[in-house]
């Protein structure tokens, strides 16, 4: 592959929801321009970006992949991205490094969630944006219903620059290109232009005026040519399509038909000649402790790279990275600022799907990868000592969904989190912890295929399977009345015995944890067996008396007892303690709690009754409601037992336009019917 200065690369980010035809679309463009000498199809699990065998075998895309094409002079890298909300951490980081977006909308149904995420991705990012409408051979297909509602959703800036031509029983066969007013078709792979019928010329003359009519308010030179009557030539149409999609003023809109390849070429062209270029993006900003310092995308500048994604396998790590300034070259030393650490560049390469090509150096404002660096992870930044920075890390949504995991084989345990970080370095939108209280692995992450594909990846490369469960609520256990008992300890079996003797106050403590005081008089328990006593409560409160939830909220006092001169020592009182433990909290009428997040749900305004009502269900409870740019921020309190599958309910009731972040917030009593299952299913699991 040749080398292109920065203002002949396009970084464009393929989005849409899931099933849209993003892959099909780039497949038939890789076909087309001849990277590929065959059309791969989802189907038959041979396309150049689903090349993951999970994503072969569940037939959706499942990570970003990169597949550069060279058309026109030009390099365009497309970064295929997943329609499933379970993998947005994959479109977070592709959007990072892309100055452009390409949203895919099929022609049967028109726009949907994943297009108003894409476009609402898009528009907080303040980076122009082109439509796709694709599958416009299938059966059902209407393109003119399909750009209507794009119209009216998203404005009328969005202009159609590309239309098909049907013939006969609304067959597909070629389109024209309202902007040069050419019309083509496809005779197998190859494109011929074709006379525009008769028929269409006066929609292609009224589209073209439209174009024309949005571009003359860029500027009062061409307004007053336009009402002039002047007719702008293909070029200065092409230039201010050019700046009015930089400023979002213009949404292209294209076509195409990913079998037959019909509307690839000019899509292609539409990209070359509409979207920006690195050096057009958004200068790179980093806020220092004093200042604030640019990094402009000059290929003269300091090298400087950002790494936006890496992949793991048998053979090692690999970084994917964006040339930002300057050029990276191979066996070039760079500073991982993060780490302090300095990295070798050793093989550099381009990468298309999983076909890698080696190359000697990446230019300013293109993507490349790297294998083998020691310490760099994605959201790194790479850069020469002599200015060393710290690029803005792509910001991924916080793991909503969380189960317990656990290996189907008993003693594999350190192979599933070993699996599980390597697995961490490729994906950065999961957590795994272990819960101390529980014992209990957590994995959480996006949603249950997340999950799903984690787990079926620890198997496939590490050769270990595991199963997964609704996670134990950590309850506590306090009491609510105060109690006075006595706990003795004696023990006689030849030679020197064992003797303890304590009378204990139990009572609640609200303001923590566990407080321990002695109120003797006379010495009847030793000062130096006190700290045993202490160390019995605290040992006994790790298991509460209804169902072994730990105790809190307890305040223990130490206010008589008797010991015996021989057979008296530390371990008596200790267990002298625990009796006393266990005799009185069940007397001071022992109760179990739960504990309460706090919840932020986001919602459109539409879905704020089901919502509500599916939170008061959960035994929520709504504090406040604060209106947003989109919808509704709902401020809510929830039992944590409650919420364990909340990201999927919201999920299906809002058809994935609704997200929430929740955080323990504190313990309550819990219900009595609560208590009663939670006590029920202890003993049942004794």
């Amino acid at each position: 592959m040749n080398t292109y200065s920065v203002d002949k690369i396009r970084n464009i980010c393929v989005m849409g929801h899931g099933g849209d035809g993003k892959t099909s679309m780039i497949e038939s463009m890789l076909y087309l321009t001849g990277v590929t000498d065959r059309l791969g199809k989802i189907a038959d699990g041979n396309t150049v970006c689903d090349s993951d065998p999970e994503e072969i075998r569940r037939k959706f895309s499942i990570s970003t992949a990169v597949a550069p094409i060279e058309f026109n002079d030009c390099k365009v890298n497309f970064l295929d991205t997943p329609g499933f909300f379970d993998f947005e951490g994959e479109v977070a980081s592709a959007l990072r490094v892309c100055e452009s977006g390409l949203i895919v909308v099929p022609g049967k149904t028109g726009p949907s969630v994943g297009t108003e995420k894409a476009w609402k991705r898009l528009a907080d990012a303040g980076k122009p944006c082109m439509f796709y409408i694709s599958k416009i051979d299938e059966e059902h297909s209407d393109y003119k219903t399909s750009l209507h509602k794009l119209q009216k959703q998203f404005g009328m800036e969005v202009a159609p620059i590309v239309i098909p031509i049907f013939e006969g029983n609304r067959e597909t066969v070629g389109i024209i290109d309202c902007v040069i007013r050419k019309a083509y078709k496809m005779e197998g792979s190859k494109r011929v232009e074709i006379p525009i019928p008769d028929d269409m010329m006066p929609r292609v003359d009224q589209l073209r005026n439209a174009l024309c009519e949005n571009i003359a308010e860029l500027s009062e030179e061409l307004m007053d040519r336009y009402f002039a009557g002047e007719e702008f030539s293909d070029e200065e149409l092409i230039a201010g399509l050019r700046q009015g999609a930089l400023e979002r003023l213009i949404i292209p809109v294209c076509c195409g038909a990913s079998v037959t390849g019909i509307g690839s070429y000019a899509t292609l062209k539409a990209i070359c000649d509409y979207m920006p270029s690195p050096d057009q993006g958004e200068t790179e900003v980093i806020e220092t402790d004093d200042d604030l310092i640019e990094v402009a995308c000059n290929p003269n500048g300091t090298p400087c790279a950002f790494v936006f994604k890496t992949t793991a396998d048998q053979y090692g790590r690999f970084s994917y990275f964006k040339v930002v300034a300057g050029s990276v070259k191979a066996d070039m030393t760079l500073l991982n600022h993060r780490m302090d650490a300095q990295e070798k560049i050793g093989h550099l390469y381009t990468v298309c799907g999983k076909k890698t090509t080696e190359v000697k150096e990446i230019t300013c404002g293109d993507i490349g990868a790297v294998s083998k660096l020691a310490t760099t992870k994605t959201n790194d930044t790479l850069s020469m000592t002599v200015r060393p920075v710290n690029l803005e890390p792509t910001v991924f949504a916080p793991p909503c969904y969380s189960q317990a995991i656990r290996p189907k084989t008993k003693g594999n345990e350190e192979k599933v989190a070993s699996g599980l970080n390597r697995l961490a370095d490729e994906d950065p939108t999961f957590s795994f912890v272990i819960n101390n209280e529980t014992h209990e692995s957590i994995l959480s992450g996006m949603g249950d295929i997340h999950l799903d594909v984690i787990c079926s990846k620890l198997k496939s490369r590490f050769g270990v399977e595991v199963e997964l469960s609704k996670p134990i609520v950590p309850y506590r256990e306090k009491i609510r009345k105060k109690v006075s008992v006595e706990g003795k300890h004696k023990k006689q079996s030849g030679g020197h015995g064992q003797y303890g003797h304590v009378k204990m106050d139990f009572e609640p403590y609200p303001e923590g944890e566990f407080q321990f005081e002695e109120k003797i008089f006379g010495g009847s328990v030793p000062k130096n067996f006190h700290p045993a006593v202490e160390k019995g409560i605290r040992e006994a409160m790790e298991h509460g008396v209804l169902a072994g939830y730990p105790m809190v909220g307890l305040r223990a006092v130490l206010t008589d007892g008797s010991y015996h001169d021989v057979d008296s020592n530390e371990l008596s009182f200790k267990m002298a303690a625990k009796l006393a433990y266990k005799a009185g909290i069940p007397q001071a009428n022992p109760v179990i709690m739960e504990p309460i997040s706090s919840m932020k749900v986001y919602i459109p305004d539409s879905y704020m009754g089901d919502v509500i009502g599916d939170i008061n269900k959960r035994r929520g409870r709504i504090l406040g409601m604060n209106p947003t740019d989109d919808g509704q921020e709902i401020i809510a309190e929830v039992p944590m037992a409650e919420i364990s599958d909340y990201a999927i309910t919201l999920r299906s009731m809002t058809q994935g336009r609704g997200s929430f972040v929740s955080s323990f917030e504190r313990y309550d009593d819990a219900p009595p019917q609560v208590q009663e299952k939670v006590i029920a299913d202890s003993q049942a699991n004794e």
